[in-house]
């Protein structure tokens, strides 16, 4: 049963500073951190944004991005997992959209044990749904069940999911975008070890491939016309992105308390103080902060926004871009400060500035996203009398 966590913040600021202790082994080895994924149900936090009459603490988004950020100060691989089955949950509780006996075989499991979930929707021909093709995977109707084959890729945490909410492409009369229940244990689902990424190396964001894998016939999370644009709701959306940017905030942050205690403790001979006493890197220490501080300020206000239900548009896609970008000027800016020493592994700065500049390959990408401002924005403009 879920432990109610009675501060999550704090139990994930604790939990934290385990998971740092490992934190280099894990992006060292690639190995995939399970034990942290145990801790997580053991304090209740992989039930944080499930609603109180399921077994969760009802948290909402703001709630849930000073977790995830605290939870990547210690370990990011970690937090984008959790990061992705928050947002698979909040939307389980918020939109209602599930169909009943889905939702309440995921809800049961995230009870008794670590039972993650995650979307798989990227493909090796097409890229992210993001980019407007349609998926190369398809679900054949056969009877009472569907046959879905085709193949996933960047499917964050695979070796702990339990399901992944599958996007395929249905081959009816009239094709239909349809979202399906898949446990990761079905016969005929196998997963390809293809991540090899310079950061953020313990997410395990491996293809899967599926051969024919037999789903019941009522096992469709949702689904829509094919010829009509995905869906995305604006608070999902929010939600979503915002959480990928508390992710790298976190890892920011931890740049920042590293290089500040050197900073603060390192005396060069030919200096005879710390180095924080020199202007140059008390400037830079000083855009660091800045630039944290506008983070922290931006995913909490459109975190606040979300849990009242006010409009945010795209806003959450902006949101992560500066959030990201921020990053990783926080943790380039933290290298050039430290000198040589910040190069050493052992430091881990140079960790820190490789999970960073991961943070760039979610999609939509920034050119994407940018794009998308303009165009929204010459859309506004009325045309000439």
């Amino acid at each position: 049963m879920l432990l109610q966590p009675t501060d999550p913040v704090d139990k994930a600021r604790r939990l934290a500073v385990d998971f740092a202790e490992r934190a280099a082994h894990y992006d060292a080895t690639g190995e995939f951190p399970f034990e942290n994924f145990t801790r997580l149900f053991e304090t209740g936090l992989l039930g944080l944004v499930t609603a109180r009459e399921h077994g969760g603490h009802g948290g909402g988004l703001a709630e849930a991005q000073a977790v995830v950020s605290e939870i990547a100060r210690g370990e990011p691989s970690t937090a984008l997992v959790l990061a992705m089955h928050y947002n698979s949950h909040y939307s389980l509780r918020r939109y209602e959209k599930w169909p009943t006996h889905l939702a309440e075989r995921v809800l049961s499991a995230n009870r008794l044990g670590p039972a993650l979930i995650n979307a798989a929707q990227a493909e090796p021909g097409i890229g992210s749904p993001a980019h407007g093709a349609l998926p190369e995977t398809i679900a054949h109707r056969e009877g009472d069940s569907w046959r879905i084959t085709g193949h996933k890729s960047y499917v964050t945490g695979i070796p702990v999911l339990k399901w992944v909410s599958l996007l395929a492409l249905t081959d009816e009369k009239e094709p239909r975008l349809a979202s399906f229940l898949v446990p990761t244990d079905s016969p005929g689902l196998h997963i390809s070890k293809t991540w090899n990424a310079a950061g953020m190396h313990a997410t395990a964001s491996d293809d899967i491939i599926l051969d024919n894998v037999v789903v019941p016939l009522q096992d469709v999370i949702e689904a829509q016309p094919a010829s009509e644009p995905l869906r995305r709701e604006e608070h999902a959306t929010a939600f979503f992105f915002s959480l990928i940017g508390a992710v790298y905030h976190g890892v920011a942050v931890s740049a920042r308390d590293r290089v500040l205690a050197f900073a603060a403790h390192h005396r060069p001979a030919s200096l005879g103080s710390p180095i924080a006493t020199v202007p140059r890197i008390q400037d830079g220490l000083g855009e660091i902060e800045v630039r944290l501080a506008t983070n922290a300020r931006l995913l909490r206000s459109l975190g606040e926004d979300v849990d009242a239900g006010r409009p945010v548009g795209m806003e959450g896609m902006s949101v992560r871009h500066v959030v990201i970008d921020n990053a990783v000027a926080i943790t380039s800016l933290a290298l050039d400060l430290a000198g040589n020493p910040g190069l050493n592994r052992d430091f881990q700065l140079e960790r820190h500035h490789r999970d960073a500049i991961t943070g760039r390959s979610h999609a939509p990408q920034n050119h994407m996203i940018r794009t998308i401002a303009a165009r929204n924005a010459l859309g506004s403009i009325p045309p000439h009398p």
